[in-house]
């Protein structure tokens, strides 16, 4: 099943359970899809689809963190609330020890020897963790390996 039909299935079940959470997170997934279609001038494949929720996610993420710096428990609880939501449509995510593992295999394959080979190993490992893994995660986990060289 497609993500936008699995999206709009989901949507018609949540406004007939009354859930008024669910219903908004994935009335505004399915307008943020639109918005992207509508920039792209076409229907959008289902990596396209999975890079827009990765973008809600990252952005409901942040506002956590932000609302959390203010002493706004309740938002934060909210943003985490549709947050789960739309982790529930984005393919499972590596774990750290998977990731660590890849980057390990990437800084051989790439010959990386300092530091200052950070952007060649970020640029063959991203695209194998595209929509798996935080691109912040990744980052973090190929400059400690290569501090460590």
């Amino acid at each position: 099943m497609g993500l936008e039909k699995r999206l709009m299935d989901d949507m018609k079940e949540a406004l007939k359970a009354g859930d008024k959470l669910r219903l908004e997170t994935i009335r505004s997934l399915r307008a943020q899809i639109k918005n992207a279609q509508i920039a792209a001038g076409k229907e959008l494949s289902e990596e396209e689809l999975i890079q827009v929720l990765m973008s809600a996610a990252k952005k409901r993420k942040e506002s956590i963190e932000q609302f959390k710096a203010v002493g706004r428990e309740d938002r934060a609880e909210e943003e985490s609330r549709e947050l789960e939501i739309i982790e529930s449509y984005l393919p499972k995510q590596m774990t750290a020890e998977e990731i660590q593992a890849l980057v390990e295999q990437v800084i051989t394959e790439v010959g990386a020897s300092s530091p200052k080979d950070l952007g060649k190993v970020m640029g063959a490992i991203m695209p194998r963790v595209k929509g798996k893994a935080d691109g912040k995660l990744v980052q973090q986990i190929v400059r400690e390996k290569l501090n460590s060289l």
